[in-house]
């Protein structure tokens, strides 16, 4: 028999590049956490916690930007201008042009997904304005830096049993940036897939999911 979880998602105050993640996870959630749970932190918080923000006006919009964002669906963080550029700046003006083509071709072929698999890594994760808590709904966020690392740091922190970044929204979208060794991350996602996290006003930026790996060995 499955064992029953709890998804509980934990306030802070407004995080900031001036914050170290792990220490304001391990602050929040003292005596919340145990070994037998997961804690998932949002990956836009993360990301700006490492500073990996930048301000619309402060960018410089190329006409390959104008014009490779109409073919973004209006709904994606990459259909601005400034979205498109600030992944471009990143990950090469080229690259990401050649990929949008590519995922043009694909889409003739029946075959989906591949201007996110050869755009680079930001082309998924980047966060266009609003896409994330006050004040840094103002601000494009980018993926975080070296989630991997990030997760295994909060898991020796905490003592519990792992650790996730995910990238959720209201859309039932649920990706897993970033998560520890023995921990399913497939499991998280379809957790998380109703967004418990509330990384805008409510400013609930951590969830712990309590008793996952009871529940992780009974869905094996």
């Amino acid at each position: 028999m499955k064992e029953k979880v709890e998804i509980l998602p934990v306030p802070t105050r407004i995080l900031t590049d001036r914050d170290d993640i792990v220490d304001c996870v391990e602050k929040y959630t003292r005596g919340k956490i145990g070994e037998d749970d997961v804690i998932s932190v949002a990956e836009s918080v993360v990301a700006i916690t490492q500073g990996r923000i930048v301000r619309p006006e402060d960018l410089k919009i190329s006409r390959a930007a104008q014009f490779c964002c109409r073919f973004i669906p209006d709904v994606g963080s990459l259909a601005s201008p400034h979205g498109m550029q600030s992944l471009m700046n990143v990950e090469g003006k080229w690259r990401v042009a050649a990929a949008l083509f590519a995922g043009f071709l694909g889409k003739i072929v029946g075959k989906s997904g591949l201007f996110y698999k050869w755009g680079g890594e930001q082309t998924a994760l980047i966060d266009d304005v609003t896409g994330t808590m006050p004040p840094f709904d103002k601000h494009i966020v980018y993926g975080p830096r070296d989630p991997e690392d990030v997760v295994a740091r909060l898991k020796e922190r905490l003592g519990c049993f792992g650790a996730v970044i995910a990238d959720v929204n209201d859309l039932k979208r649920s990706r897993i940036v970033g998560v520890t060794d023995g921990t399913k991350g497939d499991l998280v996602a379809k957790l998380l897939i109703d967004n418990p996290f509330g990384n805008a006003s409510q400013k609930t930026p951590i969830c712990i999911i309590k008793n996952f790996r009871q529940y992780q060995e009974g869905c094996d």
